[in-house]
């Protein structure tokens, strides 16, 4: 009987289907919550078109967010002191209507 070793139970095993590799553009992403949840939609905005869809939501539990959150932050940190700062503005953003279809 082969021995299973006690390391191996806390390794998770990632699979990256080919359709998902590929990823999502986004270049907006809209965040809400509630007491239960955090919802994130990314959005592709394209110059001059008053619409964009929703291209995908990722649903979190407030524990998951927070653990997001402090991975993205460490991540940026890491990529700012490799390459340089990213200078963010916001004053390009169009106000955001969060509608579907027939609602205003």
């Amino acid at each position: 009987m082969a021995q299973e070793n006690p390391q191996d139970s806390n390794v998770l095993n990632v699979e990256l289907t080919e359709d998902v590799a590929g990823g999502t553009y986004s270049n907006l992403a809209i965040i809400s919550h509630t007491p239960a949840e955090f919802v994130i939609d990314f959005l592709q905005v394209l110059p001059g078109l008053p619409k964009a869809k929703v291209r995908s939501r990722i649903i979190l539990s407030p524990y998951h967010y927070k653990r997001l959150l402090l991975a993205m932050q460490d991540n940026l940190s890491k990529y700012e002191s490799r390459f340089g700062e990213i200078h963010a503005q916001d004053e390009w953003f169009p106000p955001v209507s969060l509608g579907g279809p027939g609602l205003a």
